[in-house]
């Protein structure tokens, strides 16, 4: 899953592809490099950031939808949002990929309104105060009790079980030790019985391991990706696709081997 975001402040990439055209030249480099779904965001969540009008989200992220349906692969909505949800889909989305796990109100309805897979993320709090010292009993216990909940709550609601799936949410209302001891215990996430998707790619997590700038997190990135694979892992949100899609190859020929 290739990272798209539509903003002007999110922690990476913010404010470089807010242009239509710089959008679609992305979508372009990504496809060329294996992209298998597009993750259009555009409302950063990174810690403190302020959340964005309804018009004005979908005023950023439609027309790029739109214009990259012509690379014919599945494109994702970033957001929380059911008036985005709608926009997003009847503009060529397939997915929607919600950080708050389908609790803002109205959501659970659009989702099952619209019929595509979605993705349930858990975060503790809100963007702009979910890093202010996050606390957990059991956090591995926790996050899989949450997801475990709003699958129960989709489910209840009409959204087929087959169509789901589950984030850990790296970094959204966490520590670095809580992320490493979900990473080293992905597997209790994956036994929920749903596709997990993990988006660690260039997080700050791997900057306080590494003391590397946001820029300079190639390498442990692709380790936390590779590690996450390992896991059970089936879907990785990343930003440098190229790089990810090699690893990925590798592994998976290694996994054909009897």
């Amino acid at each position: 899953m290739g990272i798209l975001n539509i903003t002007p402040d999110s922690f990476s990439d913010g404010d470089q592809y807010n242009s239509l055209k710089g959008a679609v030249e992305r979508a372009e480099k990504m496809l060329v490099s294996g992209v298998d779904i597009f993750d259009i965001g555009g409302e950063s969540t990174r810690p403190g950031a302020k959340e964005v009008s309804v018009e004005e989200e979908i005023a950023r992220v439609v027309p790029v939808i739109k214009a990259i349906t012509q690379f014919n692969k599945p494109i994702s909505i970033d957001t929380s949002k059911p008036q985005v949800m709608k926009a997003a889909v009847e503009a060529g989305a397939s997915m929607i990929n919600d950080v708050r796990a389908l609790q803002e109100h109205g959501a659970i309805k659009m989702a099952v309104e619209l019929q595509v897979p979605i993705c349930l993320m858990h975060m503790q709090g809100a963007p702009i105060n979910m890093q202010n010292a996050p606390i957990y009993s059991n956090v591995v216990k926790d996050v899989v009790d949450f997801l475990e909940s709003r699958v129960t709550a989709c489910i209840d609601a009409g959204i087929t079980k087959d169509s789901i799936s589950v984030d850990p949410g790296f970094g959204f209302g966490k520590t670095l030790e809580h992320n490493l001891n979900l990473l080293k215990h992905l597997n209790k996430i994956v036994e929920l019985g749903h596709p997990v998707l993990v988006g660690l790619s260039r997080k700050s997590m791997l900057g306080q391991i590494t003391g590397k700038k946001t820029d300079q997190r190639l390498s442990s990135s692709l380790a936390v990706a590779l590690f996450a694979m390992q896991k059970g892992a089936k879907i990785v949100r990343v930003h440098d696709v190229a790089e990810t899609h090699d690893i990925r190859q590798v592994y998976l020929a290694l996994q054909e081997l009897e």
